[in-house]
């Protein structure tokens, strides 16, 4: 991969609000995009709050590599309700990989609260396989980072808002205990739906899960489960797991080691990230 380091031009697109394109151009050429029907994706979604700058150490991984990247945000309202919010944006995110080119590798990297978020977009393709089949066959990998389960939220959003204000995060607490008590039609449920169908997703393609035994947020025992219950299904998951880590931290604090699992688990993939394809 460090061959394309000095030869990678990434041009930023942006699609919508909560979508952004990073296009890798032709090597050469930096001026002119490459035809990308047959260049992989990979979708992005990033944690609560995630500063664009933040993103970017993930998706420099990949655009070196000469694949292109599709960061995806929701904003702490779009979570909390998700009717108009969070599952607009999953809308959006399944319509754009509709129209992309039936030849195109989808790979699906989430961070955190990322994957309540895929949770919602499995929610719209599985309210129609066959039209969405496109979409779910074009996934080719799916990485999992820091994914909280479904009883992990209320730890999770409080320190999402407010990671250096313990008064705030325990109002939040508060709050968000209330709202999932209150707001079961609007709110409650589609976390529930999001989750049952991130478990018993449509999509079989191999999983890479990147975890650690000390995150309150995203628990080693819940992606445990996680991890035997797609292995259960013929979804062939790899788990990735530190004593000692931090919450969507992982790729910081051992980096060459998260960099060398994601690479082996690209190469086990069917997915061409050669020369060959500028």
């Amino acid at each position: 991969s460090s061959r394309f380091m000095c030869a990678t031009t990434v041009i930023k697109v942006p699609i919508t609000k909560h979508l952004d394109l990073f296009r890798v151009a032709s090597v050469g050429n930096p001026t002119s995009l490459r035809d990308d029907s047959n260049a992989p994706l990979v979708v992005i979604l990033g944690w609560l709050l995630a500063k664009p700058q933040h993103l970017k150490k993930y998706s420099d991984i990949y655009t070196s590599k000469g694949f292109n990247v599709l960061t995806v945000s929701m904003s702490p309202w779009q979570f909390i309700w998700p009717t108009s919010g969070a599952q607009l944006v999953a809308e959006e995110l399944v319509s754009y990989l509709k129209s992309g080119a039936p030849t195109q590798p989808l790979i699906v990297h989430g961070l955190s609260i990322g994957a309540y978020l895929w949770g919602e977009c499995l929610v719209k393709l599985n309210s129609d396989l066959v039209s969405y089949s496109s979409v779910i066959n074009r996934v080719k990998g799916q990485i999992w980072d820091s994914a909280p389960d479904i009883s992990e939220l209320h730890k999770g959003f409080p320190k999402a808002i407010a990671p250096n204000n313990a008064l705030l995060r325990h109002a939040a607490e508060k709050y968000f205990a209330y709202h999932l008590k209150t707001f079961h039609e609007t709110a409650t449920q589609h976390y529930i739906r999001s989750s049952q169908l991130f478990h018993t997703t449509p999509i079989k393609a191999p999983s890479l899960i990147f975890v650690c035994k000390n995150d309150p947020i995203a628990s080693y025992v819940s992606n445990k489960k996680v991890q035997q219950y797609w292995d259960s299904v013929g979804i062939k998951t790899y788990l990735k797991c530190w004593d000692k880590s931090k919450h969507v931290s992982h790729l910081i604090l051992y980096r060459d080691e998260y960099i060398a699992t994601l690479d082996d688990f690209l190469s086990s993939l069917a997915v061409n990230q050669d020369e060959n394809q500028f």
